[in-house]
């Protein structure tokens, strides 16, 4: 108990470095969802970039982070606490000739097929439309076999606590595409379908430059390392054996995402666009407090292999305490105030204010399960450090089908209200999501109860945040209300300091302004009632639990 204990500020920063650069790289993600925003709104151009980016990213999330931190890191973790850094070294060096091979035939395989399957899937499209994704599905798929290799860097990092550079690369790749749509679309006055492909250009460079950066902090850790495609190096067995489990849990969930694009390519145009501003949104939170956690608590969770159960059930419950503590309070920030931050985020240029109650609508929908996303990710990573993948792959597998039941009984519906020209189809694929992500949160949670016993956060804690969470609401709808607000439409103070229309710059201020309001009275309420992670704990001064 007391080892669990000391090891908290640790785990603790941990977390907090790994969030600190997932947010950095989220923000420069955010300022190219403005650029793109601005440029192509809802338009068909829009749902072309958003479906040919979930073509080839299908690879990237078969093969990349969430898959390597499963198989690898453990296995590599290993040898670090035995002191084997020999065979560290060979067994990196191997896994990540194996991925350079896999990776850039599946990339090449995928730029072959691209013009077989894009008419396939998204056959309602007209030909210039199609024409125009299958180009840009195969200049991004090499992008994305890099970006394969990119994650071994990080599950290399990440063994070796070094969270901060591996979590900040992705900036590099945003900044190439931010820089592109700054250059071409402004300063070459580049617009349509021209400016799209620019983009795509962009953004396979940015993939390298994500690698790239990443190079100089991984080789100095790598004394042993040895490039092979030999699977009789110690270890490579082992990791393989984690790995078809997960790719295949990765692979029936990306079918499931593939499919949703697939799907929605049957609504009304500007259905894709919403789905995908609108996960922009979404993903924030989970990536920066749930997979910053899920991905701080998996080597240590690895070398707890052996422990007690009781402890590791204690270190599981904490970090679920934390999940609650970030995320509840984000779900309801985007439920009551989503309106605000897509207005501020977005509404401007080609993005239409008509365009922002239908993007509210699909983030409020996948909102409802963000608390069980990102708690699932936690648990997820539990199993992987008991070398369990396969329970996580069949609670994917059950997600997946929930998902895609629920979604297309509701997305047909809802097609038939709109806003202005876009319609409302793609919030019935949100809440399918939501509905499946509750499900395997509590599949998960029993399974791991029967390894672990009684786990999870206690009841009176649930109870503290939920009544802080309740307060800071009222104070931030009260916030919304008085500053002015999108949905409903209400002019607030704000307006009323201008006689005729708002300007632009002014909603991003309203958002900012509401959110500081909610996010400041949470801390308040939550420090009052004694549930959190001080900010001493987070830099390691003063250890402190829920």
């Amino acid at each position: 108990m007391t080892r669990a204990v000391n090891r908290a500020p640790r785990r603790s920063r941990a977390a907090f470095t790994v969030g600190a650069g997932i947010f950095f790289s989220r923000i420069s993600g955010f300022v190219r969802g403005v650029l793109l925003a601005s440029f192509f709104g809802t338009s068909g151009l829009m749902d072309v970039w958003v479906a040919a980016t979930k073509i080839p990213n299908v690879i990237q999330n078969l093969l990349g982070e969430g898959t390597l931190s499963a198989s690898v890191i453990p296995v590599y973790v290993e040898f670090l606490e035995e002191e084997e850094e020999e065979e560290a070294g060979r067994f990196a060096g191997a896994v990540l000739g194996i991925l350079m091979v896999v990776a850039g035939g599946a990339a090449l395989l995928g730029m072959l097929l691209a013009p077989v399957f894009v008419p396939i899937a998204f056959f309602r499209w007209n030909p210039e439309k199609l024409a125009l994704t299958t180009i840009i599905v195969q200049i991004l798929f090499p992008m994305t076999a890099v970006l394969v290799v990119s994650a071994w860097a990080l599950a290399i990092l990440n063994s070796h606590r070094r969270f901060l550079v591996s979590y900040l690369a992705p900036v590099a790749w945003n900044s190439a595409i931010i820089a592109t749509l700054l250059v071409v679309g402004f300063g070459f006055g580049w617009s349509g379908r021209q400016l799209l492909l620019a983009t795509a250009w962009g953004a396979l460079g940015g993939g390298i430059l994500q690698f790239a950066v990443q190079l100089p902090y991984v080789v100095p850790l790598l004394e042993h390392f040895h490039l092979t495609l030999n699977r009789s190096v110690s270890g490579v067995g082992e990791a393989i054996r984690n790995l078809v489990p997960v790719v295949m849990a990765r692979g029936v969930v990306n079918i499931g995402s593939l499919l949703d694009v697939i799907v929605a390519g049957f609504l009304a145009e500007g259905a894709l666009a919403a789905l995908g501003y609108a996960q922009m949104l979404y993903l924030l939170p989970i990536s920066l407090f749930g997979m910053a956690i899920a991905a701080s608590e998996l080597p240590e969770l690895s070398r707890q292999r052996k422990a007690p159960a009781s402890e590791v059930a204690l270190q599981v419950s904490a970090a679920l305490e934390r999940i609650y503590f970030l995320l509840l309070p984000s779900t309801a920030a985007f439920l009551l105030l989503g309106d605000l931050f897509i207005g501020g985020l977005y509404q401007r240029g080609e993005f239409r204010s008509t365009d922002t109650p239908v993007v509210y609508a699909v983030l409020a929908a996948y909102a409802l399960g963000l608390l069980a996303s990102s708690g699932s990710r936690v648990l997820s990573s539990a199993f992987y450090a008991m070398r369990d993948t396969r329970t996580p792959a069949r609670m994917a597998y059950l997600r997946v089908v929930v998902s895609l039941t629920v979604g297309i009984s509701l997305m047909f519906p809802l097609d038939r209200f709109a806003s202005g020209q876009l319609h409302y189809g793609a919030t019935g694929l949100a809440l399918g999501a939501s509905v499946a992500a509750w499900l395997e949160y509590a599949l998960l949670r029993r399974r791991l109860a029967r390894v672990l016993g009684p786990h999870g956060p206690a009841r009176s804690v649930r109870g503290r945040i939920l009544g802080a969470t309740a307060l800071a609401t009222l104070a931030g709808l009260g916030s919304k209300w008085a500053l002015g607000s999108t949905v409903p439409l209400h002019d607030g103070v704000i307006a009323g300091l201008f006689d005729d229309s708002v300007p632009w710059a002014v909603q991003p201020v309203l958002a900012a302004s509401t959110a500081m309001v909610l996010g400041v009275v949470y801390l308040i309420a939550t420090a009052r009632l004694g549930v959190g992670v001080p900010l001493r704990q987070l830099i390691g001064r003063e250890p402190k639990h829920f």
